[in-house]
């Protein structure tokens, strides 16, 4: 049993609880390559770009660099966890053997805020393509929302060997588009007078520069610090791949490398859309300050508006790839809470037939769904859209930096309490990148409450903590599962003790 200090209690499940939650092995390296990108790419085609307005171009490329470097630390150290921990759980399965159930619990819950809000996020900006690309009104935008989460729920649930080869050729879609408008971009662009066409106004907002030619920093150093939480959109929820540790036929081996390709991707991703994509004659950082379809733009400025429709269609990609993985992470990461009793149980029996965690799936899915729709009807249609599109944005943002830094801080834990298990991958930045990890996300969380929109979005995440923590520790602390995580955890723990 768990020590008393800790306040919980457990049952040993029988044979047939874990017969009803079971996963099939399917994905290598390239399917865990597929799902980390791929939940990352819709942030190459819009969000990073409101940076520009608050840095300037090299702002924004410098926080782009200090937001790589804040990743790396993450990537390396959950690189080294998860195949010494190949557990569902990820985040909270760290957190859990470092800290005990209180702290994988909180740091559950910071991802859960992450993963059932962002795909609710990024579907209105899908909609908002769609409503733009065929003149459909926007009242009928929740319509849309409906459709999107039904394909794609259908796709994640009815087989995981469907989901991960739609999540494969969607992900490769999504950067051959990216490489395309690159090819596009590099004869024409023109990178002093368009990408460097932002200066300083006298009230110390961004004004255009007619002739460009301007400062790579407008805003000074300051305006760098002020563009971190939106240079964290070009690797937001690269974090997830761990999820589908019990997913994967050899974790130890293909965890490692799917998610370090998967961060060598991005970061060559990143560079080549926050260079080329301002640099485009007719586009320039000044209006990709306030664009809400950036790449769309940047095609646009190519080739023409003959064909708005099929460049529309074109640029949706990279938003279709990220909702339908991170629908998959949101799945597993309810699942793994609910198998451990952290959640109610039911909450993680899988399909009898496809073995995927449905239940998790269309639970969090409604959830979102529920949380778009409440706020759409209570301030209708343009306000409603406003408030999805930016307060829930925060709230997925504040809860992905709070488990960045519990997952830092586990790792950390971990190289000290448990020095001996085995790492079949080590971290090259070791504690020093963890560490960084930390300070950098520190920081971002620290200049995200500029945001007039992170106040009250924290004010509801912490309200979504007050009730999940309340059900925990009078319900859920009572009826923990020994689950692979948690034996793991204990049994660890015991060993540490003798030692």
């Amino acid at each position: 049993m768990e020590s008393s200090s800790a306040g919980v209690s457990y049952k040993k499940a029988d044979a047939s609880y874990f017969e009803k939650r079971g996963l099939s092995r399917y994905a290598g390296v390239w399917s865990l390559w597929a799902l980390g990108v791929g939940a990352v790419i819709s942030g190459h085609f819009s969000g990073w770009n409101f940076g520009f307005s608050t840095g300037g171009w090299g702002g924004m490329l410098v926080a782009g660099i200090i937001i790589a470097i804040m990743y790396l630390g993450l990537t390396f150290s959950i690189a080294e966890m998860s195949p010494a921990l190949p557990h569902t759980g990820a985040a909270y399965s760290f957190a859990r053997t470092a800290m005990g159930p209180w702290g994988g619990f909180i740091t559950g819950l910071c991802e859960n805020v992450e993963y059932v809000l962002t795909p609710a996020v990024i579907v209105t900006f899908i909609t908002a393509y769609v409503n733009s690309i065929f003149g459909l009104d926007a009242a009928y935008s929740p319509l849309i929302w409906i459709v999107f989460y039904a394909i794609f729920l259908a796709l994640n649930v009815f087989g995981l060997e469907l989901s991960f080869k739609v999540t494969l050729v969607i992900t490769i879609l999504s950067l051959a588009v990216l490489v395309f408008f690159w090819i596009s971009a590099i004869p024409s662009m023109d990178f002093s007078r368009w990408a460097l066409n932002i200066g300083a106004g006298p009230d110390g907002a961004a004004v255009e520069l007619p002739e460009g030619n301007g400062s790579w920093f407008p805003f000074g150093f300051s305006g760098v610090l002020a563009t971190l939480p939106f240079a964290v959109w070009l690797f937001l929820a690269i974090e997830q791949l761990p999820l589908a540790a019990e997913e994967s036929v050899d974790p130890k081996r293909d965890m490692p490398k799917g998610i370090i390709l998967g961060m060598v991707t991005l970061m060559v991703s990143a560079f080549m859309i926050v260079l080329l994509n301002p640099s485009v004659p007719g586009v320039g950082s000044f209006h990709l300050g306030s664009s809400l379809e950036p790449l769309l733009d940047g095609f646009k400025a190519v080739y023409g508006d003959g064909g708005v429709v099929i460049l529309g269609l074109v640029a949706l990609t990279g938003l279709i790839a990220s909702f339908h993985t991170i629908l998959y992470a949101q799945g597993r990461q309810v699942y793994s809470l609910s198998r451990a009793g952290y959640f109610p149980t039911a909450l993680s029996v899988t399909h009898s037939t496809y073995r995927t965690p449905y239940i998790a799936m269309i639970t969090g899915s409604l959830v979102g769904l529920a949380v778009m729709l409440v706020i759409w009807f209570s301030l209708g249609a343009e306000q409603g859209g406003s408030v999805i599109g930016s307060v829930l944005l925060n709230m997925a943002v504040f809860g992905a930096m709070f488990s960045y830094i519990m997952q830092a801080i586990s790792f950390i834990i971990l190289r000290k309490k448990l020095p001996n298990i085995e790492r079949p991958f080590r971290s090259p930045l070791g504690i020093p990148g963890a560490v960084l990890t930390i300070v950098i996300a520190v920081v971002t969380l620290l200049y995200q409450i500029q945001d007039p929109n992170f106040t009250r979005g924290v004010l509801w995440v912490i309200v979504w903590f007050a009730v999940a923590i309340a059900y925990f520790a009078i319900v859920g602390r009572h009826r923990l599962i020994l689950s692979p995580e948690e034996e793991f955890a204990m049994e660890h723990k015991q060993a540490a003790s003798l030692v």
